[in-house]
């Protein structure tokens, strides 16, 4: 089990102030890991409280990841604050449009497309960076997908997200390619149906979401926080380039 330890390690996880963001940066620091979050809205009191429950450092520096200018400054004070040091990158901020594909218009798609794919990209490359500089030999970034990537989401009108989670998976195995040099490993997860603020914003859908999965629930976030540890963690040291699909079977029928 001393192979799943992130003790001495430090991380960086985007939309962290909840949902899954939360969950993984809990699961990073039930690790070990010291752990700082980038978000556009302030943590809920669950993130207060990793550092004394787990004996970690954490902090929050409120970051817009579509924003270059956001993006930077967040990264500079984060590497001032922590000496330099980072080892994980979780880039998990994301956001969804319900729309149909025939309305959706330019405007909403582009801001969809500078969260969940300009965002993804820049900040594994801003921590790259940093994790060549410091001269990390554990680094591993872990971005967020979807199960959207693989599959139409029959339930919902969101062609623009699919396309965006399918570029994050895409992108996984050419940025994996380019870092291995450097002792970055790049994988991804495919989280399916999960209960966070939002797919709150579907409760009539949630009977057919479980309906749809094999094991007849939602997962919780913490349900995919096991996925982001391992992955993170020497015990998938011969992992990059990969993706796991963790949906509960949707994908699998």
């Amino acid at each position: 089990m001393s192979r799943f330890s992130l003790q001495g390690r430090t991380a960086l996880v985007t939309g962290g102030a909840r949902g899954c963001g939360l969950a993984f940066a809990r699961g990073l620091a039930e690790a070990g890991a010291n752990v700082a979050i980038f978000d556009v809205i302030p943590p809920e009191a669950e993130f207060e409280a990793i550092a004394t429950e787990c004996g970690v450092r954490t902090a929050y520096y409120k970051v817009d990841v579509s924003s270059e200018e956001s993006l930077d400054a967040g990264f500079g004070a984060f590497q001032t604050d922590f000496d330099n040091a980072l080892d994980i990158c979780v880039p998990c901020a994301g956001i969804n449009r319900h729309q149909p594909f025939l309305e959706f218009t330019y405007a909403d798609h582009a801001a969809l497309l500078g969260v969940n794919v300009l965002g993804v990209h820049m900040t594994a490359q801003r921590a790259a960076r940093q994790m060549i500089a410091n001269g990390t030999q554990k680094g591993s970034i872990v971005l967020v997908a979807s199960m959207a990537s693989h599959i139409a989401v029959r339930s919902q009108l969101c062609s623009a997200y699919c396309g965006s989670k399918g570029a994050v998976r895409a992108m996984c195995p050419a940025i994996a390619k380019e870092l291995a040099q450097y002792n970055i490993r790049v994988n991804s997860i495919s989280p399916g149906y999960v209960r966070t603020e939002m797919t709150a914003a579907f409760p009539h859908l949630v009977e057919e979401w479980k309906r749809d999965a094999m094991n007849g629930r939602l997962a919780e976030p913490e349900d995919i926080m096991g996925a982001c540890v391992f992955l993170a963690s020497d015990a998938s040291s011969y992992m990059t380039g990969s993706d796991i699909v963790v949906d509960g079977g949707v994908t699998k029928w």
